[in-house]
């Protein structure tokens, strides 16, 4: 693997984990009435680690291969969305626009996980938990927006 390549990636994950900082939960999200299943807030930060070096690790390995403008391409378009969530659910505490965002989430990481699969099976390994993270964050989001209708037109300066 080409470690430049891999902290390149990585850098990129760091901008999208930055918005974390930035727009934390705060007293409005654990205000909020959130389902049984809802993970433990510890698993938030080792999973999110464990994803962006498993991110890191496929875009790095497909990244010189012939024909891979398309995978990149899209792994560039996951990595927006994933760096637009955190602050449209927690920033402007839009639950409803969260959704669209990580659902098109989903679909990004999807299509990347088929590309980089199509290039280095490996690659597109790598992002099959990130598939099934995305798939949980997009079932919380939902979950939390139906079971919060008051919550749906909070002002960003609650």
């Amino acid at each position: 693997m080409d470690y430049v390549l891999f902290f390149t990636f990585l850098a990129a994950c760091g901008a999208a984990a930055t918005t974390g900082a930035l727009f934390s939960p705060g007293p409005w999200y654990r205000a909020l009435r959130k389902p049984v299943w809802t993970p433990p807030d510890w698993l938030f930060p080792v999973a999110w680690t464990t994803l962006y070096l498993c991110m890191s690790a496929a875009g790095a390995r497909v990244a010189n291969l012939p024909d891979s403008g398309q995978a990149l391409a899209l792994w560039s378009v996951q990595i927006g969305f994933n760096a637009l969530w955190t602050p449209v659910f927690f920033g402007l505490k839009r639950m409803g626009a969260g959704l669209a965002v990580v659902l098109l989430l989903w679909v990004s990481v999807a299509l990347t996980m088929l590309a980089l699969w199509q290039l280095d099976t490996v690659a597109g390994l790598l992002f099959a938990p990130y598939l099934v993270w995305v798939t949980v964050a997009s079932a919380l989001n939902f979950t939390v927006w139906r079971m919060n209708p008051e919550a749906r037109v909070a002002s960003p300066a609650e």
